[in-house]
């Protein structure tokens, strides 16, 4: 469920030779890979909490220092393809993605995979922009409109077969090795589209924007030093440096957006360009996705803890509960634009307030049942859920990007996707952080109740907010 920024436009007419249908096949692989090691990872927890004896702290790291990785460079690695190859920068970013998930599964320590996962990250954000940059580049007409469309589908089927695949490698439990395959597995995938990847055509932007060195480290310190001690702080009983960091945060956000502002106004292209951020319909559809992105990063890592550590699913059966709403998410996700055509920004406040239903129907369930919850059970509510967040987040970009300059689209993708996964990671960071600390003392029963409760207010917050969104369509 994650989205990746769109190649601008103006990057020129299809090249010669154009894309492949085998070319297509091996892009579609590189984007699904990231994709299905994101649902993977939330699958496995409890078994890496279980052998590495990692914190819930430590834990939230693992999810968070991925996207927070991904969120800060995904515009760098854009833009890098743009200016020296997206053939080339997808093969160099697969090739780090292969390796780096070889890191992930032979981490000896907690901390060690919580560095492979950062590293993952950033090697994430090197691949997945070239994908629909060499797919908007290498095809025209209706042979693009096909190639998007099984991206789209792409993202949807990588997210159900990462529930299933994840459970399965984790309770097969293949040579003792417990939650290893699930990062191991990418290393033979990615060495076969590595060679499928020597027939990819090779494509460049004509006029490539440069890369905003000072705003991207500034976006780094920002989001670190908020997030790090947020997840860290009260396990280790609010250190002097955890202090320290969230009063450097703020600091580092106001250099940032002087800098942003600077180089905007001196002819360069920022990170996040002051400009595109003012524009309405980026500025009320981020105000949006805060509370959007950053509920469902919460509840995927308090659901999938709580599956295993609460009610003893274990892995494969944590994997068969999510099943429902990844499936749900991919079929309502297909027909979201022909809603998005009828009814335009309404859908948007629709899928918060299906979501938040669904939120308060997890909760009358697991709370009347609990400690022996079935999948069946839970299925309602997962379909709701899955409904919900497709009707929201799909709509979301459209809107974001709806009144974008053509020339800037990559850039407004850029900043949306940024945001997506900066609140996906402030998600788990403060929900996360508020379940650890609630289940030590309350036990996980009383913790998730509490946590998913704040989970539907925050959906009952969009389909509120969302009803002042301009229309897509206008």
């Amino acid at each position: 469920m994650t989205t990746t920024e769109l190649a601008p436009e103006t990057t020129g007419a299809p090249t010669r030779p154009g894309l492949t249908p085998a070319g297509l096949v091996t892009v579609l692989l590189g984007a699904a890979l990231p994709i299905i090691d994101f649902f993977i990872v939330n699958v496995a927890l409890p078994t890496i909490d279980a052998d590495l004896h990692a914190s819930t702290a430590t834990l939230e790291l693992v999810v968070a220092a991925y996207g927070i990785a991904y969120a800060v460079l995904l515009v760098v690695g854009g833009r890098l393809g743009d200016s020296f190859g997206r053939r080339r920068l997808f093969v160099t970013g697969l090739w780090l993605f292969t390796l780096t998930s070889l890191a992930c599964g032979i981490a000896p320590t907690a901390g060690t995979l919580v560095v492979a996962r950062a590293a993952q990250g950033a090697a994430s954000a090197l691949l997945l922009p070239q994908v629909l940059s060499i797919i908007q580049a290498t095809t025209s007409g209706e042979k693009r409109s096909r190639a998007l469309g099984l991206f789209g589908a792409t993202g949807g089927i990588s997210s159900v077969v990462g529930q299933l695949l994840g459970g399965g490698l984790v309770a097969a439990d293949l040579w003792g090795t417990g939650w290893r395959p699930i990062f191991l597995v990418n290393v033979p995938i990615g060495l076969v589209v590595l060679v499928m990847a020597r027939k990819l055509p090779e494509s460049r932007a004509h006029n490539p924007l440069g890369v905003d060195r000072l705003g991207t480290a500034l976006l780094a310190v920002t989001l670190l030093s908020l997030l790090i001690p947020l997840m860290e702080g009260r396990a280790l009983g609010w250190p002097v440096w955890s202090i320290a960091l969230l009063i450097v945060s703020p600091v580092a956000a106001v250099a940032f957006v002087h800098v942003e502002r600077r180089l905007e106004r001196n002819g360069g292209t920022p990170l996040l360009p002051p400009s595109v951020m003012r524009l309405p319909s980026v500025r009320r559809g981020l105000m949006v996705a805060v509370p959007f992105f950053g509920a469902f990063g919460s509840f995927m890592f308090v659901f999938a803890m709580t599956l295993q550590e609460g009610l003893h699913f274990g892995p494969l059966g944590a994997g068969g509960a999510l099943t429902p709403l990844a499936v749900a998410y991919f079929t309502v996700s297909m027909l979201s634009s022909r809603l998005v055509a009828r009814y335009g920004q309404k859908v948007v406040p629709l899928g918060g307030a299906i979501t938040a239903t669904g939120m308060v129907a997890l909760l009358c369930t697991t709370l009347s049942a609990w400690p022996h919850v079935t999948i069946l059970e839970l299925a309602p509510s997962m379909v709701a859920i899955g409904v919900g967040n497709a009707l929201a987040m799909t709509t979301l970009f459209r809107i974001v990007l709806s009144h974008v300059p053509t020339d800037l689209a990559g850039v407004g993708s850029g900043v949306m996707t940024t945001n997506q996964q900066t609140s996906l990671a402030l998600g788990v960071a403060t929900l996360g952080s508020l379940y650890a600390a609630l289940s030590a003392s309350l036990g996980s029963r009383d913790a998730f109740a509490l946590v998913i409760g704040a989970v539907a207010v925050l959906a009952a917050i969009v389909a509120i907010t969302g009803r002042r969104l301009p229309d897509p369509r206008a």
